[in-house]
């Protein structure tokens, strides 16, 4: 699937609840579905700078698509990370760094954390962006 297909699909998912409680338990249920990061990541080097809580992201190539692995010492957090994951991870690493990730804004996320939640967000998004274009010219 590619990253739009997927944002789609996302969208559709979250258009299902009724209330930000229902979608912050399913963001939660999704954090605990994460791919984990290998404890060896778990360092400063993997730390993302700007989030209030602390997340943990490691990219790598398995051929010419970025797989993301990530953990986090808050639940939301760790949902969040599990979806950018989700729309990010197993995409060619040119895809990632130029995407334009559009679920965002259409699911309402950003205007429901709090303002440091909301710079985390932006923090993970960019980190992400940043391995893919490292790993592209990698590549």
């Amino acid at each position: 699937m590619s990253i739009n297909e997927i944002q789609d699909e996302i969208i559709d998912e979250f258009s299902l609840f009724s209330d930000w409680m229902e979608k912050y338990e399913y963001i939660i249920d999704l954090g605990k579905q994460l791919p984990l990061i290998d404890e060896k990541y778990k360092d400063e080097e993997h730390l993302i700078k700007g989030c209030q809580s602390r997340v943990w992201l490691h990219a790598g190539l398995d051929g010419d698509k970025v797989v993301f692995t990530a953990d986090s010492d808050a639940v939301i957090t760790k949902g969040i990370i599990a979806l950018l994951i989700r729309v990010l991870s197993n995409q060619p690493a040119e895809e990632v760094a130029k995407s334009d990730l559009y679920f965002i804004g259409r699911i309402g996320l950003k205007e429901h954390l709090s303002p440091t939640r909301s710079n985390g967000l932006v923090s993970m998004v960019k980190q992400m962006k940043m391995y893919g274009l490292a790993l592209h010219a990698k590549n």
